[in-house]
């Protein structure tokens, strides 16, 4: 029989493709288990998977790989979809198609398959992930393919000897990882409802949360996010941390109306208390260390890249180049921001950066100011240069139209 390698959470979706793709296909399953973080399903993962018929479960720890690799890169970056959404299922796709190519390699496979839909953004994730790194697999999507609703699957499970108490699936649809969880359908499908209380999970309703403020005080360096609180921390227990505060005080919770990659716009919501502290308190920090003209390139250069790894275009030469323009911006991203959890909100309330363009001294308006004045009046006429150059050769030669360019709201 042939091997293929099937992406498994351990939810239904997956389970059923195990017992679909021995059965009806002919494979040899080997289902990867990619531990992302937050997975309720992790500790029944195996005994699930080799119920289902798989030959081999596979589990691989890829949280620090996840957010070294893919969240903190895409942190450096500003990436942050539509303004909104910190990317955190996109950010793990890349990952998951990489080490599903991976031990396909290993195990001699000649397939690999995922449990993704035809509605959604994660099907191209993983598909032009796993044909970018090896176009010689095949991809086979079960749900895709041949969708069976969970009272068939689990049915279709029992026929076939696997009999599994799945329990209630809740009205959502969730995925979570370190660096967020998202809830879709069900009443969120209504974009005028306001998201029920079971909607969230991670965060505690702003308004219930503790009146007294958490301070918190983040180390970067590089760009890297390194200590809390003055104690150094590796990426997950950092982001573990992050979320719990965050979450105790209702910090992170975000409610979007999406455009999906597939042409579609959707109503999402997400929490994501780590990632929100964490973006907040790095745009902090290049404030004071970057230029004016890198804070504006920067900007545009966050959308696109935001845009890259919604998109799926993880593996890509474009992605290669904004990575090492993002890389060389962080040279100096190096210092500590103080921030202020409070009732939903994440808010800097201090900053301190060793190579810090901010200069007290240019910027006082008390003694010590070293700021020359006297300068200000030769500046003002060379930038006005241009403007007087083009009022007097051009606009005064028509002065009503230049009336009207000066004061639009002004009629003959």
């Amino acid at each position: 029989m042939p091997k293929l390698v099937l992406a498994y959470s351990g939810g239904l979706d997956t389970t059923t493709a195990i017992k679909w793709l021995t059965v009806e296909q002919g494979y040899e399953v080997i289902a990867l288990n990619i531990d992302v973080g937050k997975s309720r399903e992790q500790p029944v993962v195996e005994s699930r998977g080799l119920a289902a018929g798989a030959v081999k479960v596979r589990v691989i720890d890829a949280r620090e790989d996840f957010l070294r690799y893919f969240a903190f890169p895409a942190l450096a970056a500003g990436a942050v979809y539509q303004d909104q959404y910190p990317l955190a299922t996109a950010l793990a796709r890349p990952l998951m198609a990489k080490l599903l190519v991976d031990v396909a390699h290993e195990e001699g496979a000649v397939a690999v398959a995922h449990g993704c839909t035809g509605k959604g953004n994660d099907q191209v994730r993983f598909d032009v992930g796993i044909q970018t790194l090896d176009p010689s697999l095949k991809i086979v999507a079960p749900t895709r393919e041949n969708a069976m609703p969970r009272e068939y699957q689990i049915e279709y499970l029992k026929r076939h000897g696997v009999d599994i108490p799945w329990g209630d699936k809740g009205p959502f649809s969730i995925d979570e990882n370190l660096w967020g969880r998202s809830a879709e359908a069900g009443v969120l499908e209504d974009p005028w409802a306001e998201p029920p209380r079971e909607a969230y999970e991670w965060t505690c309703d702003p308004e219930e949360a503790p009146a007294t403020p958490a301070y918190i005080e983040i180390e970067f360096e590089s760009g890297v996010p390194v200590r809390l609180d003055g104690q150094e921390l590796g990426p997950v227990e950092l982001v573990e941390r992050l979320n719990d505060l965050g979450g105790l005080h209702g910090v992170g919770r975000i409610d979007h109306i999406e455009d999906r990659l597939v042409g579609i716009k959707s109503r999402e919501i997400y929490e994501a208390p780590a990632a929100v502290i964490l973006h907040t308190a790095h745009a902090a920090l290049e404030a004071m260390t970057l230029s004016k003209q890198q804070l504006k390139l920067k900007k545009y250069i966050a959308t696109e890249y935001a845009e890259l790894i919604y998109n799926g275009l993880w593996f890509s030469a474009h992605h290669q180049d904004l990575a090492a323009y993002v890389a060389s911006t962080q040279r100096h991203v190096t210092g500590t921001i103080r921030v202020k959890l409070q009732r939903g909100r994440a808010v800097v309330v201090g900053r301190k950066a060793p190579r810090s363009l901010y200069d007290r001294g240019l910027a006082t308006y008390d003694r010590g100011d070293t700021y020359d004045q006297s300068a200000a009046v030769g500046f003002i006429n060379i930038w006005g240069l241009q403007t007087r150059t083009q009022v007097r050769t051009q606009l005064l030669a028509d002065l009503p139209e230049a009336l009207r360019i000066a004061m639009p709201h002004q009629h003959d």
